[in-house]
């Protein structure tokens, strides 16, 4: 391969978002600043979707202020997205929460609402929006999805986001949307002050693999989750196919 081919690879890379719009939920944690920043820097425009109603303010490796559009919403108010989504290419679905060891009765209900029920909702919202452009939701489900997390309603509720979202792309997957599963390891954020990874390391082996194509995206320090990860969306894949009918 010659310089100027590689030179090439590098700017399609560089550019692989390039006049596409992004939305990312989530997008005052880490990891939601960490994946605006990268998606940035491969030419994205930015929609910043997040609960909070502090200012996002980013800067890119130069210092210089990103520009994204940033839009305060709510759990339970997906269906007021509808107009914004309509403008994006991509929808990042990050937000989440962690309870830890409450198992009180509210804490079902927000870990059930935030971390599943939320993303569903979403899911379904973003595949139902018209578009004449092959577009794409990439859903952050975590390796919790099949491995113990030391704080039992994130995993159960991070294990439904991940059934539901197996059973639905039997139908919501298709040539105009492209589904991405996100299994991430213990990243350093605020649900998770110890995690192994920076936020940063773990966004940019993100867009690394989706730039190879992967719609099952892993990072994770733990070698199982490559193993055990890949077996269980197949296997569910195999059941839900078997057992359930296609929707209409």
């Amino acid at each position: 391969m010659t310089h100027a081919d590689r030179n090439a690879q590098l700017r399609m890379r560089l550019e692989r978002f390039q006049g596409r719009t992004v939305a990312v939920t989530g997008a005052s944690g880490s990891l939601g600043q960490a994946l605006l920043q990268q998606l940035h820097a491969q030419g994205a425009q930015l929609i910043a979707l997040t609960s909070s109603q502090t200012p996002l303010t980013l800067a890119d490796a130069e210092g210089t202020p990103i520009p994204l559009e940033q839009i305060s919403w709510r759990c339970g108010a997906e269906q007021e997205l509808a107009p914004l989504l309509e403008r994006c290419d991509v929808l990042v679905i990050n937000h989440g929460i962690n309870s830890h060891g409450d198992r009180s009765a509210a804490a079902v209900e927000r870990s059930l609402e935030v971390n599943a029920l939320s993303s569903w909702r979403l899911l379904e919202l973003f595949a139902s929006l018209k578009a004449s452009r092959p577009r794409e939701v990439w859903i952050n489900t975590s390796e919790a999805e099949i491995q113990a997390a030391v704080s039992p309603l994130y995993e159960i509720s991070k294990r439904l986001q991940g059934q539901l979202l197996s059973l639905r792309s039997l139908d919501l997957a298709g040539p105009n949307l492209r589904i991405r599963r996100l299994v991430l390891g213990p990243f350093r954020s605020a649900l998770n002050p110890i995690g192994l990874m920076s936020a940063s390391f773990v966004a940019r082996e993100i867009l690394r693999q989706v730039s190879w194509n992967c719609s099952l995206v892993i990072v994770t320090p733990n070698p199982l989750t490559y193993l055990l990860m890949p077996l269980a969306t197949c296997s569910r894949w195999l059941y839900f196919r078997a057992v359930s009918q296609p929707a209409g």
